[in-house]
């Protein structure tokens, strides 16, 4: 028998594979993980706590920053919270314009895991051609909003302002060209025999496990649960359209990975729905007092973010700032599983593992 030492390595921050802050200390006996431990990071910007001495308009900017490759879905969820306990109408214009922008932002997430997934686990090429593909939506989210990543958006009451002129023209073209891409993924990648050996029956889990750790988005799917909460409990104008969720069988990196690509396809189907019923003119911004007071109480409301499921509890005293503010942060809890999947893994099965649970550096530490 080879003896061998124990040995303590950190993986990250500085790591590809954990996206940013994010690390995990592990020990190994040879290249067999007997113990791990996620460190969720050093970038905490307090927004919680900062969001009680700010007024709710002056929070929107923060959310953008949680996760900052899907910040129209964190303007949206705050907002959506504010609108809840005031019982604001929103104009359907408005509505409309912020479905499209969320579904827009679920595609460029997407495209950002799926490039940096494959770099992670040995493939160049994917990366490259993501990221041109996402490149056209951050053009036209610069165009609506004057931002590349951190949009700031939308509005208590609707969004800051409407689609330039041709605006959702140039949205309606990129969508066939979207799809015929997402093909070409397919053939690129999906059926690779290196790929499938790297991923397919590894950080595998059933669906007691995915509930018992609060798992959520295309974690949760993977193994079969059916839980969208844009079919569960419709926000928005989520109710008006047809889509499908994708659901996994297995609940390995694989089907997490074949998920994400449907929900691409899922994305374009609403777009295309949306973009028909929208109607050619209105207003996009209600009728909400100069200041922003939520009635005194509480609320808690929850929408589908491209990582899976994040809330936001807001607790009012009536005030012009909120007494306390809670985000559920999806990939914050998605994360709390590791430790049971690596344990028994080999190192290179813990970068496949780390990059299929979907790690964005900007929401795991706050």
């Amino acid at each position: 028998m080879i003896r061998t030492e124990e040995l303590l390595l950190n993986v990250g921050p500085q790591h590809p594979s954990t996206h940013g802050v994010f690390r995990i200390i592990v020990k190994l006996d040879g290249e067999v993980i007997t113990e791990a431990i996620p460190v969720m990071g050093y970038l905490h910007r307090g927004t919680e706590k900062l969001a009680e001495n700010l007024t709710y308009t002056q929070i929107i900017p923060y959310t953008d920053r949680m996760d900052y490759v899907s910040a129209m879905t964190n303007n949206y969820v705050l907002c959506h919270a504010v609108e809840t306990m005031m019982g604001l109408e929103i104009p359907e214009r408005a509505e409309f314009m912020r479905l499209i922008v969320m579904e827009l932002q679920r595609i460029a997430s997407h495209l950002v895991w799926w490039g940096t997934y494959l770099l992670d686990i040995g493939a160049m090429s994917p990366f490259l051609y993501a990221f041109r593909d996402r490149e056209m939506i951050i053009d036209f989210f610069n165009e609506l909003c004057g931002a590349r990543l951190t949009y700031n958006y939308m509005r208590v009451g609707g969004v800051k302002w409407d689609a330039p002129e041709g605006w959702l023209d140039k949205v309606r073209d990129f969508l066939p060209y979207m799809e015929k891409k997402l093909v070409e993924y397919d053939n690129l990648v999906s059926g690779n025999e290196i790929f499938l050996a790297r991923i397919k029956g590894v950080g595998q889990y059933d669906a007691q496990t995915a509930i018992d750790y609060g798992l959520s988005g295309a974690n949760l799917r993977c193994t079969g649960v059916d839980w969208d909460i844009r079919k569960a409990k419709p926000y928005s104008l989520y109710s008006r359209f047809e889509f499908d969720v994708p659901l996994g069988a297995n609940g390995d990196c694989y089907d997490r990975y074949l998920i994400r690509l449907e929900e691409i396809r899922q994305s374009i189907r609403i777009l295309k729905q949306a973009l028909a019923q929208m109607p050619s003119d209105g207003e996009v911004m209600g009728k909400v007092p100069r200041v922003i007071r939520p009635p005194a109480g509480e609320a808690y409301v929850s929408i589908e973010s491209p990582r899976g499921e994040i809330g936001c509890h807001i607790v009012s005293k009536g005030k012009a700032e909120p007494y306390r503010l809670k985000f559920r942060r999806p990939s914050f809890v998605n994360l709390q599983i590791l430790p049971k999947l690596l344990v028994g893994e080999t190192m290179t099965n813990l970068i496949t593992i780390l990059g299929g649970i979907d790690i964005v550096v900007g929401e795991v530490d706050a």
